[in-house]
């Protein structure tokens, strides 16, 4: 049996597993109480829009993709929201730009994680609003333990708070001075928001779900959109150093709700995995298991590692030059289409993005593209590009949050909400949260499936997981990390799938992952070649992949990853759970 950080849970109650200990606590508190997974997810996530502040926020996104147990059909609930109505590429060229900024309110499309959350706690759930949001009003109001990683990043751009976002400076800059980890930090003016919520509901007449209701109006047509409305108009400062309004309107709020889609799906050993569609990069997990599917797989060795990588290059390739909201999947997923690409894995690593031609139709990677790779420059303190910063130097931190949930009826949850991050956008005083900036991965180039165009989604890279086993859903899974969600979330699968591995040695085993392709993320770099790989796979594996060609950069032990997941055994009804020790804050619960 191999050696695991921590014990894989199992039992017949309920798991849930989250990037923060805080928020699996509240969601296993409402298994307790009476709630379902559905409940214990959205629990999760309001907390974690509170205590995990620098990875998302109530104003960012969230796809979530389940199976109920009366039904067990997946589907995916798409809180990714679209561009706004006055986000053309017109508009963006006419101030100069070549990228979207990846901070400020030009970034931000139509916010959708909450009304997300309050949709799929309508639909699916059983508790009141009250009863989910009461752990995260009680965390802003009267506090939570800042953690290192928060710290970190709020003294980062602590200067560009002081200097131009003086709202964000009045909640995470107690007199001028960044906070330390391990601090009680609050944000009474979210509380108050979260509060007015469940009032505005809990005045409208009639049942929960006309509760519910009155909750997303609120959010999308009332008070909150008001000040969104307000607040966006004003000038602000943003990457590209200079102060500009943004484009988002209450009328964008009003416009969009979140809809319920159906997964992309591919057979796998034994094992259906679904992911949602081509407005995230979901898919292209998928397009790596076609790929990986024929290879006797051993993780731990430098030729598993090698043939993972190059076929991780290929489909992220596929990624950038096919893969947008309404973008058709048909070729990309066949067998004759992933054989052609499989005959381009060689003995020595590539260094070209090498996208194919699905249905014989000719690729088109962005011109900009090119010019965005001598960005390096750019002002690292402002918004996303401090991910991007330490991703070119090394291991990253995650920009995302994750939570996973089962019951013991058998409904199945996996959420990956991001967005509305503290270091990206200033604080809507009257609200107490920054907007979304997921439009800095769409284009300002015509043409192109991610070209920013109004009324479609962001190509996002937000990719919870989701696994059947004779049509019984047996796993949710995901990962944060940016363009390394679904490398990450590959490996732990290979892991589990292939090796036999339980899932918290699946999440403990040594991690990589390659920088070969375009960055979702202003300044949208891309470093040919490169290889993040742990040192736990061993001196020997690294030399040879270094002898193969890869630019391999040593990661510290346990830097790579942040994974969660909880599974279900239809055989013996027992529930599991596990949680990725590396960041010191994801935890899994249950019984």
């Amino acid at each position: 049996m191999p050696f695991t950080t921590r014990p894989e849970l199992t039992g017949t109650f309920g798991m849930v597993s989250s990037s923060h200990w805080l928020a699996t606590a509240t969601g296993m508190a409402a298994l307790e109480a009476g709630g379902n997974a559905f409940d214990a997810a959205v629990t999760a996530a309001f907390t974690l829009q509170v205590v995990e502040p620098h990875q998302n926020g109530p104003a960012g996104d969230v796809p979530v993709i389940f199976a109920r147990a009366d039904d067990k059909t997946p589907r995916v609930l798409s809180g990714q929201g679209p561009a706004p109505a006055g986000a053309t590429v017109q508009h963006y060229r006419s101030l100069g730009f070549d990228l979207v900024p990846g901070a400020g309110p030009l970034a931000a499309p139509i916010p959708g994680a909450t009304p997300a959350l309050l949709t799929l706690l309508r639909d699916h759930g059983t508790m009141s609003l009250r009863d989910v949001l009461a752990p995260a009003i009680g965390y802003a109001r009267h506090g939570f333990p800042l953690s290192h990683t928060a710290a970190d990043t709020i003294a980062a751009v602590a200067d560009l708070f002081t200097g131009h976002w003086p709202t964000s400076a009045a909640v995470y800059l107690n007199g001028g001075r960044a906070p330390r980890a391990g601090e009680r930090f609050t944000n009474p003016t979210l509380a108050a928001t979260y509060e007015r919520l469940v009032t505005e509901a809990e005045h409208a007449a009639g049942d929960r779900d006309r509760q519910l209701d009155a909750a997303l109006r609120a959010w999308s047509e009332g008070f909150v959109a008001e000040a969104v409305d307000a607040f966006a108009r004003l000038p602000w400062q943003d990457s590209s150093g200079s102060a500009n309004p943004g484009v988002l309107t209450g009328a964008d709020l009003a416009s969009w709700r979140p809809v319920y889609e159906d997964p992309v799906r591919l057979d796998f050993r034994g094992h259906t995995v679904c992911k949602a569609g081509p407005w995230s990069q979901g898919p292209v997990l998928l397009q790596q298991l076609a790929l990986l599917e024929p290879y006797d797989l051993r993780p731990g060795t430098a030729d598993y590692v090698h043939t993972v990588v190059e076929a991780a290059k290929l489909a992220f390739a596929d990624r950038e030059a096919w893969y947008g909201d309404g973008a058709d999947l048909t070729d990309l997923l066949s067998a004759d289409y992933t054989d052609a690409r499989r005959a381009l894995i060689g003995d020595t690593a590539s260094y070209d993005l090498r996208p194919g031609s699905p249905g014989g139709r000719t690729p088109r990677l962005p011109a900009a593209w090119e010019r965005s790779t001598s960005a390096a420059s750019l002002d690292a303190s402002i918004g996303e590009p401090s991910q991007a910063a330490r991703q070119r130097t090394g291991p990253i931190d995650g920009d995302t949050v994750h939570v996973d949930a089962v019951d013991r009826w058998g409904n199945m949850v996996a959420a990956m909400p991001s967005g509305g991050w503290l270091h990206a956008s200033p604080i809507i005083p009257a609200l107490g949260l920054p907007l979304g900036t997921r439009l800095q991965m769409t284009w300002l180039e015509e043409g192109l499936p991610t070209t920013l165009t109004p009324g479609l989604r962001p190509r996002t890279t937000l990719s919870p997981s989701l696994a059947l086993r004779d049509g019984e859903p047996v796993l949710a899974f995901g990962s944060p990390g940016g363009d390394q969600q679904d490398q990450w979330q590959l490996m732990f699968l290979l892991n589990h799938f292939t090796a036999g591995m339980g899932l918290q040695a699946a999440i403990d085993a040594p991690t990589f992952h390659s920088a070969h392709f375009p960055s979702s993320f202003y300044p949208r770099t891309a470093h040919p070649g490169r290889l993040h790989a742990e040192a736990g796979l061993g001196q020997a594996v690294l030399d040879d992949l270094r002898a193969r060609g890869h630019e391999v950069i040593e990661a510290a032990p346990w830097t790579l990853s942040r994974m969660c997941a909880v599974g279900r055994n239809p055989d013996t009804g027992f529930l599991h759970a596990a949680a990725d020790p590396r960041d010191g804050l994801g935890y899994a619960t249950g019984r």
